[in-house]
């Protein structure tokens, strides 16, 4: 019988390569004061051996869980999923976070926090109970939420905090919304248009806030009304609502600024329900560009979210804290950009 090949340790690698267990442990985790050439014959020996960290070298130096979980919002992730509306938030953030994690031998899943229930508290601290995380990811609205924030602080857990401006504990990150909704604003005054109407989301995401500044910045500075206004709730009903508003004021919109797909796809069906053509009659910009509105008849103008690269940013924030290293200016602001397709044109 074959005799069973025996497992490589830190011990194997620390041996081949002449240095302490520490120093492997190290290296593994590149943390800093590792000279170049030791780092160099350590991370050969790993190689020559095969060796693969396990999570109990890792720990050597400390109690690390080498863990870092994103949270998410509950209601809203799973009403996606269920709907299966093309939404790709969620699968942007793992490209991002589980690659970049993956760099430094750590692991990332996302856990559902409800944002509305009134055990928030009991929730979390559940949450982290069980799993230990090294460091947490915050999204909106979590990302806003004075006790997550307060209660992640209190424990002592690095955090980053995505589509956040907000002055205080934990890394702040955005696509700068306000800015991104400006842009598309302005890409819209220079093809004509000047009833440019904006579809907002909820207010409990402070995002919708700062793209309607954004939005009536640009329409200020182009000496336009800003009074074409309608609120949403990111959900495509919301969004048709807010559409019919629009169109049917006295003055209607010859271009619509939707702040997610969903409400984006529900303004084109409306417009479509009242033979109105888009980009013809109708121009139409979306804010989070999924898959979705590649494929819809027109492809959407969108401003891309940089979900993924937000999400490597943030690992990189908490990892480097981790480390003791200096944290940077913020916000860190990972720019959003604007993607043309054939759903915006001249105003005839």
């Amino acid at each position: 019988m074959a005799r069973k090949r025996q497992a490589v340790t830190i011990k194997h690698v620390a041996a081949d390569a002449g240095v302490s267990l520490q120093t492997v442990s190290r290296v593994i985790n590149k943390e800093t004061g590792v000279r170049p050439e030791m780092a160099a014959r350590v991370q050969k020996a790993i190689d020559r051996l095969g060796y693969v960290p396990s999570i109990a070298a890792q720990r050597m130096g400390g109690s690390r869980s080498y863990l870092i979980v994103a949270l998410n919002d509950r209601e809203r992730t799973i009403a996606d999923w269920r709907a299966r509306e093309g939404t790709d938030w969620v699968d942007q953030m793992l490209l991002g976070g589980m690659l970049t994690c993956a760099t430094y031998g750590y692991r990332m899943i996302v856990e559902l926090i409800d944002t509305h229930s009134d055990h928030i508290e009991r929730e979390l601290m559940g949450a982290i109970a069980a799993l230990q995380p090294d460091g947490v990811i915050l999204t909106p609205p979590h990302s806003e939420n004075p006790l997550i924030i307060n209660l992640l602080e209190s424990h002592g857990i690095s955090f980053a905090r995505i589509g956040s401006r907000r002055v205080g504990p934990g890394f702040a990150l955005t696509m700068d919304d306000e800015h991104a909704a400006s842009s598309a604003t302005e890409h819209l005054v220079t093809l004509g248009h000047q009833r440019i109407g904006f579809i907002a989301g909820p207010s409990e995401y402070h995002l919708s806030s700062w793209r309607i500044e954004g939005w009536r910045a640009a329409m200020a500075a182009a000496g336009f009304e800003d009074d074409l206004l309608a609120r949403g709730d990111f959900s495509y009903a919301s969004g048709q609502a807010a559409a019919t508003t629009l169109l049917d004021a006295a003055e209607p919109a010859t271009a619509i600024i939707a702040s997610n797909d969903q409400m984006a796809l529900a303004a084109l069906e409306t417009c479509r329900d009242r033979k109105l053509v888009v980009p013809r009659d109708v121009s139409l910009i979306s804010f989070d560009n999924t898959p979705i509105v590649r494929f819809a008849h027109p492809p959407l103008t969108a401003i891309d979210q940089p979900i993924a690269d937000l999400a490597v940013r943030a690992v990189e924030l908490i990892i480097a804290e981790l480390a003791g290293r200096d944290a940077p200016q913020q916000p860190v602001i990972v720019p959003a950009t604007l993607d043309l397709r054939q759903s915006t044109a001249r105003r005839c």
